[in-house]
């Protein structure tokens, strides 16, 4: 169900860009996490897993050399070493504990380092991480090995280090090459560094490269934003995030450093979005889910056409894995039973799993009810439809009142925002850039006003 180009799209939005929804990279989402999911469940859930399971790693390095305003990551700004490697050390420390656990019971398919910037650490500690996971933790020939990458940090022997370690993808960051839009989020790289970074990492047999681009930044215009893509396509990633700028000045306080005058307004927001997603879409990419394009050969579109792609705390995905395990402060892991999330304060975590413990501060378990909406969610959000039937034969009764929801959706918005086809439920082409808002109607959780969240575009 995946529009064929950007272009095929009306210019008709039935819904409020100036919404403020979530972005469902899990359901339920994480403001509506609770101490009542702690260690000891946690520790069950890990027990419950069996040998022929595949799981992901997520990686979380909360340290950046310089703090950019635009990011709402869980990061610190450092200008010295010793907070990254005491860091490191309880990082072992937890790599040990969970290796123990699940040991035997799982099998790494996919490993993804996350940040604040992994490019921080030092060529020799990168090393030793690859080699404590592989040796703590039992890994499928093939598995991929993902790595969030700031070009300004990236030299020779970090370069060097992450080929070494099995990095499959680079995904770098750009976010905009226009020095106006970058000296106004504190975050300066030239386009011919990113170019150096993009040709060493294929140079060293790394396969995949994402480029992440953002819209609605300040000083941002349909103008720069169209340069930007452009400059983009000329290096031929193999895909591209296209997000749009969450300013959450309450959630982070160094975005107020951004003058909120500078801001685009929704429609200009909108039209940002969709102006970008055109451009890459007549380069040849194939557009996937809300804001993800890649090649046509490439895994992710692979896996789109085949009605396989996933959405996780990363985005859009190809991995299959039901059991995602977090590592490092703030990480969010998921598992059949529900989703966990590790204590967000460095120091704190850092005593929990220095003591042998796991260090889970919050979570909550899947009730059916969860798992119904979740999946119908996720279809929504990867694929603008999910099916009728489908739904039912999975999920029984609770599929059969979220079924007497969507119909209601249906009737009720006259099929502007979710339209039945067949028995299918289908959200309309101009109504795919505000998917979010579409998947907002079928989140229990939103309706008792917990949490703050980013507009809808």
């Amino acid at each position: 169900m995946q529009p064929k180009t950007a272009n095929d799209a009306p210019a008709l939005v039935t819904a409020n860009p100036a919404e403020n929804v979530p972005r469902y990279t899990s359901y339920p989402t994480a403001p509506h996490f609770h101490p009542g999911v702690d260690a000891v469940v946690v520790r069950g859930w890990m027990d419950a897993l069996e040998g022929d399971d595949e799981i992901s790693l997520y990686l979380h390095i909360p340290y950046c050399d310089r703090l950019c305003w635009f990011c709402a990551c869980h990061t610190k700004h450092t200008r010295h070493y010793a907070p990254v490697a005491t860091f490191l050390d309880s990082l072992h420390r937890e790599i040990e504990t969970v290796g123990q656990l699940v040991r035997d019971r799982g099998k790494v398919r996919a490993v993804h380092f996350g940040g604040g910037s992994p490019t921080t650490l030092r060529p020799q500690d990168i090393l030793a991480l690859g080699k404590a996971l592989r040796d703590r933790f039992d890994f499928l020939a093939g598995a991929s090995l993902s790595v969030e990458l700031d070009p300004n940090d990236m030299d020779e022997g970090r370069l060097d280090a992450f080929a070494a370690i099995g990095m499959t993808r680079a995904s770098l960051g750009v976010q905009d090459f226009d020095p106006k839009v970058q000296k106004a989020i504190n975050r300066e790289q030239s386009f011919a560094l990113t170019k150096s970074v993009v040709d060493a990492v294929r140079e060293r047999g790394v396969g995949s490269v994402n480029l992440d681009l953002l819209y609605g930044l300040p000083h941002q215009t349909c103008e720069s934003v169209a340069t930007t893509v452009a400059q983009a396509l000329t290096l031929a990633p193999d895909r591209i995030a296209l997000f749009g700028y969450a300013h959450v000045p309450w959630f982070k306080k160094h975005q107020t450093m951004i003058d909120e005058a500078w801001l685009p307004d929704p429609a200009a927001r909108l039209a940002q979005s969709q102006l970008a997603a055109r451009l890459i879409v007549d380069a040849g990419y194939e557009m996937l889910g809300l804001d993800h394009f890649a090649r046509p050969d490439d895994a992710l579109a692979v896996a789109a056409r085949a009605g396989r792609i996933r959405r996780n705390f990363q985005g859009y995905t190809e991995d299959q894995c039901e059991t995602l395990i977090g590592l490092g402060p703030s990480s969010i892991s998921r598992f059949r039973q529900g989703y966990a999330q590790n204590i967000v304060a460095t120091g704190k975590y850092e005593k929990v799993v220095n003591s042998g413990e796991l260090a889970i501060a919050r979570g909550i378990e899947l009730s059916v009810d969860d798992q119904a909406r979740a999946w119908a969610i996720e279809r929504l959000m990867c694929q603008f439809t999910f099916s009728a039937v489908e739904l039912v034969e999975r999920f029984g009764a609770a599929g059969q009142t979220l079924l007497c929801e969507a119909s209601r959706l249906a009737i009720g918005s006259a099929g502007h925002l979710l339209r039945l086809d067949g028995e299918r439920f289908v959200v309309p082409e101009e109504s795919r850039p505000l998917v979010r808002t579409v998947a907002a109607k079928f989140d229990k959780y939103l309706r008792n006003g917990i949490g703050r969240h980013s507009l809808a575009v």
